[in-house]
């Protein structure tokens, strides 16, 4: 049992660094790739033909969310980085503890 859960750690550990790794190299905004397409996975199963245009769908929305969350919450703007980093990473989270987003699963 202590073996299972010192696998998952580790697991859990190196995807945190090679994402941490990836967002660093392509900058916030890059975050949004590594996010969208699992969650569009898990909204329309793994077939490719349905995934993909969830995918681009869901990404145009999403950075349309975050662009106009960063233009109206405050009166000067905030960086469009700062908000796909804040929101994607409790979707990031959500995704790795398995919760949520799981309506179908193919």
């Amino acid at each position: 049992m202590a073996h299972a859960s010192l696998e998952r750690l580790l697991l859990l550990l190196t995807a945190v660094l090679a994402t941490s790794a990836v967002v660093c190299k392509t900058g916030q905004v890059g975050w949004v790739g590594l996010i969208v397409p699992h969650m569009a996975r898990r909204l329309s199963g793994s077939d490719a033909q349905t995934a993909l245009p969830v995918s681009l769908l869901l990404g145009g929305f999403f950075l349309l969310f975050c662009d106009d969350l960063s233009r109206t919450l405050l009166s000067g703007e905030i960086p469009l980085g700062i908000l796909t980093s804040f929101i994607g990473a409790g979707l990031f989270l959500a995704l790795l503890m398995n919760r949520g987003f799981a309506l179908k699963r193919g």
